[in-house]
């Protein structure tokens, strides 16, 4: 079997006998691309979301060296009026760069090395065209081959940006890269050599200056997804329905590893962790122990314009505004708090709301590891906060209004020098982190709809947690007793019968003047 061009399609019908969940609609997207000057397409997408499945589907169905029709008939392609145009009528070529730079890590002249690996395997697949003695680059090979014979190719490269991860930006591997990337795709015979080219990577492709370094390409990002949004990633209906199959609890794989806005998709999980999850009965962190977290964690410690504060507000569930325009792509040149948040978004370690251009944690499973950075890292006030939040939690329970004014007023005042302001927003940011081992039991809105308003923070008990639903009201420079009564005037708690027969009531005030927080704790 050929190593690089015509590989047949074992690797996605080995897919289909997996835990598979129908993500063709992406072919019919690709099919509208190809033989048109937008055939250039580049997908990126953070670890395990599932790239490489997309990439190897791509390959079975435009494949000519085999038949891929019984693959595909049940399936969501096989009802779109291109399907028959484009199934298995190209040569295709796939190239995974991450078999050469574990391979060849080190060595300066990996270029070369991938290009002689893929012209001695297409020389073979057309014997008699190709001379004996040919000694040019390959595209020269793939323009050799278009004139003798008129095919045009399908090239899918899945993990583009690995030379880029693993070399020196500025040094003379990359710029080889760069050169035989433009060589290929933004050539003068690319539109005849190429009926279609699909990259995957975690990075969007690298800016050189404002622009791209193949601006032909047209990008779809974990920022800028559309219309791939849910061909990428697992969605609420995707994973009620493997639930359903395998008699797992879906709230219980929700905590863990829904969150993910991708565009218009309010709400995709890591598909790699549901399956891992659903195959062992447990849910656990499996997608952020697959990757260095380390390299991620200096990241974090660069403190630009108060990028600590941010994370710990990201922790204490809230959300924070982030420009993506500026980030360059590349994860060596990172001069702004902006730059940080948007490589983090891109890694998956952060989730993007388009709408209101704001980032935060997704879920448990990235909480855990932004939890397991901070403490590798030193930030011992929101470490000792973290650690003290379930006695915390036990005193709202226990209705100790005292004890748990006199808690939140410490973190708030420790936490100060962190947080840099001194508002509602703080107080509310340092609710969420005093409260943070909650999340193990609760689900923790921020600003629910409410009965005529929206409540500042609820707890809603995930399900099989026999505790009360919380319902807490911050008041700046009032008193506590006012949260209390807006509450109730507001009915703020009509929302939540259904998850409890009980709710309790909680009201913090925070006087500015005597830097003095109260408590007033009611059950109904």
């Amino acid at each position: 079997m050929a190593l690089y061009i015509n590989k047949g399609n074992n690797s996605f019908a080995s897919l289909l006998n997996d835990e598979y969940v129908d993500k063709t609609g992406l072919i019919a997207v690709i099919n509208n691309t190809l033989l048109k000057e937008k055939r250039f397409t580049c997908v990126s997408r953070c670890r395990r979301f599932g790239k490489s499945v997309a990439a190897n589907m791509l390959c079975a169905y435009y494949d000519r060296s085999c038949d891929s029709r019984s693959l595909f008939e049940n399936l969501e392609i096989a009802k779109h009026p291109s399907f028959e145009t484009y199934l298995n009528k190209f040569p295709v070529i796939k190239l995974d760069l991450t078999d050469f730079t574990t391979r060849y890590k080190d060595d300066p002249n990996i270029i070369d090395l991938i290009q002689n690996a893929l012209k001695e395997d297409v020389k073979k697949a057309y014997p008699g065209v190709i001379p004996d003695d040919f000694n040019d680059d390959f595209m020269e090979m793939l323009i050799s081959i278009k004139q003798a014979t008129g095919d045009s190719f399908v090239m899918v490269i899945d993990e583009w940006d690995a030379i880029c991860r693993e070399f020196d930006p500025k040094g003379k591997v990359m710029d080889a890269y760069v050169n035989w990337l433009r060589r290929m795709f933004k050539g003068s015979n690319t539109l005849d050599v190429f009926a279609g080219v699909y990259m995957t990577g975690i990075l969007p492709i690298k800016k050189y200056n404002t622009e791209s370094a193949l601006n032909n390409f047209w990008e779809y990002s974990m920022v800028d997804p559309e219309p791939l949004s849910r061909f990428f990633g697992f969605t609420r209906e995707d994973v009620r329905t493997l639930c359903a199959r395998h008699g797992m609890p879906y709230e219980e794989l929700e905590k863990w590893y829904d969150g993910y806005s991708i565009g218009t998709e309010p709400s995709m999980f890591n598909p790699s962790s549901v399956v891992k999850a659903l195959a062992k009965k447990s849910c656990s962190n499996y997608w952020a122990t697959t990757g260095a977290f380390d390299a991620v964690a200096r990241y974090i410690q660069m403190d630009f314009d108060g990028l600590k504060g941010d994370i710990v507000k990201m922790l204490g569930g809230g959300s924070c505004p982030v420009s993506t325009i500026r980030f360059g792509n590349d994860p060596n040149i990172i001069r702004s708090r902006d730059e940080v948040l948007t490589l983090l978004i891109h890694l998956g370690y952060l989730a993007y709301n388009r709408e209101s251009k704001t980032c935060y944690i997704p879920n448990k499973e990235v909480a855990d590891e932004m939890e397991s950075a901070i403490k590798d890292n030193g930030w011992q006030l929101v470490i000792d906060a973290i650690d003290e939040s379930e006695e915390l939690l036990q005193c709202l329970l226990d209705g100790e209004a005292e004890e748990v004014a006199a808690g939140i007023q410490k973190i708030h005042e420790e936490s100060t020098s962190i947080l840099k302001y001194n508002d509602e927003n703080a107080l509310s940011c340092v609710i969420n982190l005093a409260f943070y081992s909650a999340r193990s039991k609760y689900k923790i809105v921020r600003e629910l709809p409410a009965g005529r308003g929206f409540a500042d923070v609820v707890f809603v008990p995930w399900r099989n947690v026999d505790l009360p639903a919380i319902v807490v009201e911050l008041k700046w420079k009032r008193e506590a007793v006012t949260a209390i009564d807006q509450i109730k005037q507001n009915n703020y708690p009509a929302p939540l019968k259904e998850y409890t027969g009980e709710v309790l009531l909680c009201g913090i005030n925070y006087e500015k003047n005597e830097k003095e927080h109260t408590c007033v704790i009611e059950r109904i």
